[in-house]
C-alpha cells in the first residue's frame, strides 16, 4: 500500500526490500456549531474543532495529507480553512465547500474531514462538538 507524506503529495521511500512503510492512509471526519455568521465565531468553531480533532487522534500537521472543510449555506462570513492556516495548518493542503441545503437541519454547521497518516492499526476518533454530536447518533456520546 502506497502511502503519501503529510501535505506533500509524494511517496515516502520505500525501504529496500520493498516493504511498505509501517504507516497507513487514514481519514477521520468532525464538526461543530458555530455560534453566528461572522468571521470571528467561524474561526473560533474551526479553531476548537480542529485543535480537538488533532488531539483525540494524536496528529499533527506533519501526519496531515488533506484537509477538506464544509460549512452550511448560512455561514458564508470567512472560510474555515482561514483559522486552519492561522492554527499552524500553512503546509497541509486545505480547501472549503458548501454544504447541500436540507430544510431543517442544523443551522451554522462546520464539518471537516481530515486525511493523514496514521500507524498501521490506527483506530481514527470521530469528533462531534456540542450539539453537532446529534449529527452521528450511531457514535458513542460523550454526554
Amino acid at each position: 500500500m502506497n502511502t503519501r507524506l503529510a501535505g506533500s503529495g509524494k511517496m515516502p521511500e520505500m525501504a529496500e526490500t520493498g516493504d511498505s512503510p509501517a504507516v497507513s492512509t487514514a481519514a477521520v471526519r468532525g464538526a461543530v456549531q458555530a455560534e453566528e455568521n461572522t468571521a470571528e465565531a467561524i474561526g473560533k468553531a474551526s479553531r476548537e474543532l480542529m485543535l480537538a480533532l488533532m488531539e483525540n487522534n494524536s496528529i499533527g500537521p506533519g501526519e496531515m495529507i488533506s484537509v477538506l472543510f464544509t460549512a452550511t449555506p448560512d455561514l458564508d462570513a470567512d472560510f474555515p480553512a482561514t483559522a486552519a492556516r492561522e492554527a499552524g495548518l500553512s503546509e497541509v493542503p486545505l480547501i472549503c465547500a458548501q454544504e447541500i441545503p436540507v430544510p431543517g437541519k442544523m443551522e451554522r454547521v462546520i464539518r471537516v474531514l481530515v486525511h493523514f497518516n496514521a500507524p498501521e492499526g490506527h483506530r481514527a476518533q470521530p469528533t462531534y462538538l456540542g450539539r453537532t454530536e446529534e449529527l452521528r447518533d450511531d457514535l458513542p456520546s460523550k454526554g
